[in-house]
């Protein structure tokens, strides 16, 4: 059993900062990428940031420069920290990865049940 745990989430003002974590516990053999979505509501879920193992990141448009994402192998935990929040970043951010389990030959996807951001102007 594979879970992914997102913490860190909350309510901050406009210009404010959060960093979220999640950490993947269970048994498996690899994890290849990990990100973090986020859906606000009426809206899809969108790519925020995603990292490989070998730490290279990519950003959406909307945070490139006021997020960053890192990760730390060791503990498999991925972190996301949000600086200059705007109202329009509010939304439930989802831990994702891409997990290489011991009884599969390739990796499958997990999500976590995310965690709320919520900027007030």
């Amino acid at each position: 059993q594979v879970q992914l745990q997102e913490t860190g989430g909350g309510l901050v003002q406009a210009g404010g900062s959060l960093r979220l974590s999640c950490v993947a516990s269970g048994t498996f053999s690899n994890i290849f990428g990990m990100g973090w979505y986020r859906q606000a509501p009426g809206k899809q879920r969108e790519l925020v940031a995603k990292i490989t193992n070998g730490g290279d990141t990519d950003y959406s448009d909307s945070v490139r420069g006021r997020f960053t994402i890192t990760r730390d192998n060791a503990e498999n935990t991925i972190f996301l920290q949000m600086n200059s929040l705007r109202p329009e970043d509010t939304a439930v951010y989802f831990c994702h990865a891409i997990i290489h389990l011991r009884t599969r030959l390739s990796g499958d996807a997990f999500w976590g049940q995310g965690t709320q951001v919520t900027v007030s102007s």
